[in-house]
């Protein structure tokens, strides 16, 4: 059987995923979703001129020439905290005391920061002084936030598929806006598959081991946008896994996710219960680790079943899954962050595209690469220490130490 390159098996999959329905919720509540629609600005930002410092709302023809030999002397004739607007008009020779983010007085054109000035009282509760001396020259403009600087009412804020940040939520509430849509949540039905898991918690007997790819992959499939559905461990039998395939359909889930079972071995049943009520596109890739990666349907629900060995899962959520969810979410698909680095090491392949875990450090300016530990599918160790995937093309099989190549960031 002709094995599938990476590229062709990751656009078979993105080419089954579209952008789920769409949901309005509170803005507190969209930590990183996916904008569905432009949000326009809705006022100015800022919507009134106002200080960026503490200090003295002046005319700045009033300070030409201030120096600390020959300081200009002003008159306070108004107070202004943040919140407030002043009835004050700022005359020659006069000024208001400021504070950041209030209300520029009408005439004042410039702020002088309290730090150029005399005045050293600076604790809370302290009055304005009678009158100020002023050390330095202000320009008209200085140190005054005006009025739409930062966006104008009726441009665009946000495009549709930017990620909901902090910084983008608290762009959304400056502007007022409290209910934002969205695209819905993906939900991901998981499960593993094989008579020797063990829940995290069960005392290990011969022959057993721990399920760890079911908090692996869970951690994955949350730090990518979606909510997991936890099935548990399918038993090493057809009736088990269809169950479990069974209950992902009945939940209505947008992807089924498994982990094991997709071998050739004797007791692999996956793809035998995927086919019997559903289809297999194809389940070979021409990659390392992860090569017995099956895709799809079951019961018209996309079905991607993982390999067993934990760093083999594990690279195939990253090149497959992630970018899926991605366009789920409302994304177009997105990988991990790709950058270039110098192997520190000569790294040597077999000829299928490689993913290889890896320290990547800077060093005189330069990313360097080291390889974390032995490249075992099922060392996690060496995985949870490393913080980067060498990807090796397919047909290289040696890469000399001094080359550089793409790694993703994990």
């Amino acid at each position: 059987m002709t094995l599938l390159s990476v590229s062709d098996a990751r656009a078979r999959i993105l080419a089954q995923f579209q952008p789920l329905p769409t949901e309005s919720l509170p803005l507190a509540d969209c930590l990183s979703r996916i904008l569905a629609e432009d949000v326009f600005a809705i006022d100015d930002l800022p919507s009134f001129d106002n200080s960026s410092m503490d200090g003295f709302a002046v005319r700045a023809a009033d300070t030409a020439e201030a120096s600390s030999a020959s300081p200009r002397r002003l008159r306070v004739v108004a107070d202004i905290p943040a919140g407030s607007v002043s009835t004050a008009l700022i005359a020659a020779g006069e000024a208001a005391r400021i504070m950041t983010g209030a209300h520029m007085p009408v005439g004042a054109d410039a702020v002088i920061p309290v730090e150029d000035t005399d005045f050293d009282n600076r604790d809370a509760g302290a009055l304005a002084p009678e009158r100020i001396e002023i050390f330095k020259p202000a320009a008209v403009g200085a140190y005054i936030r005006s009025r739409g600087m930062d966006i104008h009412r009726g441009e665009v804020a946000l495009r549709a598929g930017h990620p909901l940040t902090p910084r983008a939520l608290g762009l959304l509430a400056t502007l007022g806006i409290a209910v934002v849509t969205i695209y819905r949540k993906p939900r991901v039905a998981l499960f593993s598959s094989g008579d020797e898991l063990l829940e995290v918690d069960a005392p290990l007997s011969p022959g057993k081991i721990h399920d760890s790819n079911s908090y692996m992959l869970a951690g994955l499939i949350r730090s990518a946008g979606a909510e997991t559905l936890k099935l548990g461990a399918a038993k090493d039998n057809f009736s088990s896994v269809k169950a479990t395939l069974d209950e992902a359909a009945r939940l209505q889930v947008d992807l089924i996710l498994s982990s094991a079972g997709v071998s050739v071995g004797a007791y692999d049943f996956v793809k035998a219960a995927l086919e019997s009520d559903g289809s297999m596109d194809f389940w070979r890739v021409n990659m390392r680790p992860g090569k017995p990666l099956a895709f799809g349907t079951y019961r018209g629900i996309p079905f991607i079943g993982l390999p067993g060995n934990p760093v083999s899962a594990f690279v195939g959520f990253e090149a497959f899954v992630r970018e899926a969810l991605g366009k789920l979410s409302g994304l177009g698909g997105t990988r991990r962050q790709e950058v270039r680095v110098r192997c520190a090491e000569e790294i040597r392949s077999d000829g299928r595209e490689s993913y290889l875990h890896a320290s990547i450090q800077e060093e005189n300016g330069v990313w360097q690469a080291y390889l974390t530990g032995h490249q075992g599918s099922g060392n996690l160790s060496a995985l949870a220490n490393a913080n980067a995937l060498l990807i090796i093309p397919a047909g290289v099989k040696c890469v000399p130490a001094g080359q550089e190549i793409n790694a993703w960031l994990i």
